[in-house]
């Protein structure tokens, strides 16, 4: 269907009206033209959520099942996407899935060989990638020379999270690396261009089962760019930073403050103040435009796939002490 050519505006169902799902509901009730919320699937139908006109699931396939549902945003549990996306792939809806796409790596790949297979649109939510912080940062890049190492820092003020897996019936640990580090691991690759090679990690605590609230993490490009990240949750004073160093300069960005400086030769620096930009509107923005014109999401189902795989290299690092993983080539 050509969405331009006939004026159609998209149905989009959503599943999981959580905390963060509100969000996307908030900005597809109000601030989208070219979309419509049609649907919202959650896990009690009848509590709260009501809004004129968007019919309300229980069930995730009755609502994939729904005429006016044309494309779905998944706001839920990483234990539930695979189960979830599947589904919607199998229906030949177009997905917007929020990060991390899956547990594993393994399970991301499930979700984005099923999105290849039924050829509709899987587009992953590293909803950093709009932030005008970071994009100002990235433009900056250009003209500091060979990059050579990066420091990036994400500290977020959350308690220990434990998911609820009705489908395995079980409690799943998601820790500090999969909540906070997945949005990290993609701005490497987003601002470098560039596959990272390998990693290696140290949490706290390293326990099998018990989510980890800190991580520390290295990791190298097949370029050669070498990147420190400083991962936790914290009780207060958030942070968002990254600092690149290239030959001729260095960029440092503040996402929490929403500040961008370049220092260059003999201690002269510049600095750039950001205005904010709503990431999930952006996002959901470019997913629309993406299922309107056909073209490639500006992030794709593999970028997903890369930023777990990289997760899962670093719980792997430390559970055998801190040593260097290499994570496979992308495909």
């Amino acid at each position: 269907m050509s969405f331009i050519a006939t004026g159609k505006r998209i149905g989009i169902g959503l599943v999981g009206v959580g905390r963060h799902g509100s969000r996307y509901a908030r900005y597809l009730l109000h601030d989208l033209p070219e979309a419509r919320l049609t649907a919202v699937c959650r896990r009690n139908a009848g509590e709260g959520f009501s809004s004129p006109g968007v019919k309300v699931y229980g069930d995730y396939r009755a609502m994939l099942a729904d005429p006016l549902v044309d494309a779905v945003a998944v706001v839920t549990a990483p234990s539930l996407c695979p189960e979830v996306c599947v589904a919607a792939a199998n229906a030949r809806k177009p997905m917007l899935v929020e990060k991390p796409l899956a547990l594993t790596g393994r399970e991301a790949r499930t979700i984005a060989e099923a999105a290849v297979r039924a050829g509709v649109i899987l587009m992953t939510a590293q909803t950093m990638r709009f932030d005008s912080t970071v994009l100002k940062a990235k433009e900056l890049l250009e003209g500091i020379g060979a990059l050579n190492r990066a420091v990036l820092r994400s500290h977020i003020e959350t308690k220990p999270n434990l998911l609820v897996d009705s489908s395995r019936g079980a409690a799943v640990p998601v820790g500090a690396l999969l909540e906070l580090g997945t949005h990290l691991f993609d701005l490497v690759r987003f601002c470098t261009g560039d596959e990272v090679s390998k990693v290696r990690c140290v949490i706290e605590p390293c326990q099998v089962g018990v989510p980890e609230v800190k991580a520390e993490v290295e990791l190298k490009t097949n370029g050669g760019v070498s990147c420190r990240l400083d991962i936790a949750r914290v009780q207060s004073h958030r942070l968002g930073q990254m600092q690149w160093h290239g030959s001729k300069a260095v960029v440092q960005a503040d996402w929490v403050n929403g500040a961008v400086f370049r220092s260059i030769e003999k201690g002269a620096e510049e600095k750039w103040e950001v205005v904010a930009q709503p990431t999930v509107l952006a996002t959901l923005r470019a997913f629309i435009h993406a299922i309107r014109t056909g073209e490639p999401p500006p992030i794709s189902g593999i970028d997903g796939v890369r930023a777990v795989e990289m997760a899962d290299a670093c719980y792997r690092s430390a559970l055998n002490e801190g040593r260097w993983e290499v994570i496979m080539p992308a495909d």
